[in-house]
């Protein structure tokens, strides 16, 4: 079957040179596919090719069949971006057919938008961090700490409304100096949600503990408390109740804090709130991040606010988050000379790059509104598409929809969702299946896991029928148009 949208350039080898002409000029695409009576490809035709067909003098009523003795040059379903590209590069093209295995031609790949990537999450600059950052080199204070490392953490702490931060030079690291500041020490338990990125569970092993992982619920996509509650029983009869439990906020969604946080209260369990993905979301009328006797942050490239790369490290306990500081600094004593007398990191953030955090910290309300948008318009121009499950956000929930993510409702989704993906990537768009859950992970064989139900594991569901779409606060209007005309076209197909 030949989608509609490949359909509006097909014409039959009956056609005039002139109805080609005027075809081409209403669809404004640069290219006809000349198709058979049994709708397989025989040719492609571009406007050059119309043009010299009139310079040769052919009569404007000749039909397209004398222009069947080239054969096309086309890409299978299965072809990526760069062999396309390879074969345009090879004949000089600027358009590529892809066909199926009947021949019939199913997508189009041009040279501009192979030439035109869209990213799934890039990352947003303005003009306040460069004045920051100048300044930064204006001081020489380009080296670890520095005043914009200062000005930095006060600024976020304010901003979340929590009593102190430290910056440091990752997420990854923040996570593992929380677990260090929650008293983790080799032998010992950490449970951690299932459905996240793997440096949220990575930390649990430079600490020498044993990670149990808790899946995801339907309603949020975040830490199942009904796990929660059968994982902590499990852990009490077995004599190894976790030091904490590490609650990740996904995709930018707070989780479900009145339900999980009583529960870890009841088994007298710390909590560790990775909040990584989760700057700007509120649960409740509360800033996301704030839940947790210790929080983190992330400022990869990708997420909403970067400082290229780093993170933050908050707690309401002041003691805790200097003694992360000594930490995060080779774990120096106050001498005048190099003295240590425990194992320390090199974990703090550079002045240059607090700098840039600064910056970006000005603009994260509306990088949020921007990123709602994104999400608002895909929901709204995709609503045709009943297959397509957003992720949900619950009453009291105001998530910073940091990715626009969705999951497929059909029969054999997982071989479903690779094909939307490949189709995408085909067309340069970079698009991801939802995170793959630690108990699948190869790192984390054997792991104890606990399901949202006993026959319901939510996190690996999610993972097999989920995408990511971009979701950048700077993604284009036209972007996204080409994103949702890819993906209208990818599901429909299925």
């Amino acid at each position: 079957m030949i989608p509609a949208e490949i359909q509006s350039i097909c014409v039959l080898p009956t056609v005039t040179l002139r109805e080609a002409l005027l075809r081409m000029d209403q669809t404004a695409r640069g290219i006809l596919l000349i198709v058979r009576s049994d709708t397989s490809l025989a040719r492609t035709v571009t406007d050059g090719d119309l043009r010299r067909a009139i310079l040769d003098h052919l009569p404007t009523d000749t039909p397209l069949s004398v222009l069947l003795e080239q054969a096309p040059i086309t890409a299978g379903d299965e072809a990526d971006a760069s062999a396309v590209l390879a074969l345009m590069n090879l004949h000089q093209i600027d358009h590529v057919p892809v066909v199926n295995m009947a021949g019939q031609p199913v997508d189009l790949i041009t040279r501009r938008e192979l030439s035109q990537r869209i990213w799934l999450s890039s990352p947003h600059l303005g003009a306040e961090e460069a004045a920051f950052v100048d300044d930064a080199f204006k001081t020489n204070w380009i080296a670890p700490l520095g005043p914009h490392v200062d000005g930095f953490e006060r600024e976020l702490a304010v901003h979340v409304s929590m009593g102190h931060a430290a910056a440091l030079n990752s997420g990854t690291a923040a996570i593992h100096l929380g677990l260090i500041l929650q008293g983790v020490v080799p032998g010992d338990t950490v449970f951690c949600s299932s459905l996240t990125f793997v440096g949220s569970a990575t930390p649990i092993l430079y600490c020498g503990a044993r990670p149990v992982f808790i899946d995801a619920e339907p309603q949020t996509w975040n830490m199942s408390p009904t796990a929660l509650e059968r994982a902590l029983e499990w852990a009490r009869r077995e004599g190894r109740m976790p030091r904490c439990v590490i609650i990740v906020n996904l995709y930018g969604q707070s989780a479900d804090m009145d339900a999980l946080l009583p529960i870890c209260q009841r088994y007298g369990v710390g909590v560790l709130e990775d909040a990584a993905e989760s700057l700007g979301a509120s649960y409740k009328n509360k800033n996301s991040g704030t839940f947790g006797h210790v929080a983190v942050y992330s400022f990869n490239g990708n997420k909403i606010i970067t400082t290229s790369g780093g993170g933050m490290l908050l707690s309401n306990d002041g003691d805790l988050v200097a003694r992360a500081r000594k930490l995060s600094t080779q774990a120096r004593e106050p001498a005048r000379h190099y003295e240590h007398t425990e194992v320390g990191f090199n974990y703090r953030m550079s002045n240059v790059l607090a700098g840039i955090g600064r910056g970006q910290l000005k603009v994260l309300p509306q990088r949020v509104e921007q990123r709602r948008a994104v999400f608002k318009r895909y929901q709204s121009e995709l609503a045709d598409l009943p297959q397509v499950k957003w992720m949900p956000e619950p009453p009291g929930f105001r998530s910073t929809r940091w990715l626009s993510c969705f999951t497929l409702d059909m029969p054999d989704a997982p071989a479903l969702c690779d094909r939307i993906l490949k189709t995408l990537e085909r067309h340069q768009i970079e698009a991801r299946p939802v995170w793959k859950p630690m108990q699948m992970q190869p790192v984390f064989a054997g792991t104890p896991y606990f399901s949202h139900l006993a026959d319901h594991d939510v996190s690996a569901r999610l993972f097999s029928s989920g995408i990511c779409l971009p979701s950048g606060s700077n993604l284009s209007e036209d972007q996204q148009s080409r994103v949702i005309e890819h993906l209208c076209h990818a599901v429909k197909m299925l």
